[in-house]
């Protein structure tokens, strides 16, 4: 086979290719559907209608943070502990790493452990640790306190965000009390 022999095949490949790729954009362009944020024809099924969104979000809420704490066992946040126990350290007067020392923790002020450097971010988000914040913070903490140092991705299970926030009060701050189980 000669060389133009394989240059036509070559074209005929490149252009088949081309054609598909073409009639995919066409096809797109003609074609957009939209799904409608309520239903054309409602049927009475008997029962009240439920939206998916108010079933995502009960699925998402679950039990509130009082009672995660109140049922939280600090013996299993300890154990949790062990994936934050190589930027912190728990003692009472302990070292920083790369982390601060995150001995009572809870109820104190953001930014203020003594001989840390924090981030802007943390320093500026101001107030105390309370037992919402801690959740939040260690749900995302890239979402929580935008611009923060810690790289940590977080922690998806309430379960586990609870036990560790249990660890973390008893760690000089039980006195502290926990929030009303709704």
């Amino acid at each position: 086979m000669n060389n133009f022999e394989l240059n036509k095949i070559a074209g005929a490949v490149l252009a088949g290719a081309l054609l598909v790729v073409a009639i995919n954009e066409i096809a797109n362009i003609a074609v957009s559907p939209t799904i409608p944020e309520k239903a054309a024809y409602a049927i009475d099924t008997g029962t009240e209608a439920v939206s998916t969104e108010a079933v995502a979000t009960a699925a998402t809420e679950g039990p509130s943070l009082g009672a995660l704490l109140a049922a939280a066992d600090p013996s299993k946040g300890s154990k949790v502990f062990k994936k934050c126990g190589s930027c912190h350290t728990t003692e009472d007067g302990g070292k920083n790493k790369i982390g601060p020392n995150l001995y009572a923790i809870v109820g104190k002020a953001k930014g203020a452990g003594a001989g840390f450097s924090y981030s802007a971010a943390l320093t500026e988000k101001g107030g105390d640790w309370s037992f919402e914040d801690l959740d939040a913070f260690l749900t995302k903490p890239k979402d929580f306190i935008k611009g923060t140092k810690m790289s940590f991705a977080g922690l998806k299970k309430p379960t586990d965000r609870a036990n560790l926030i249990a660890f973390l009060r008893t760690l000089g701050s039980s006195s502290i009390p926990l929030p009303a189980a709704n």
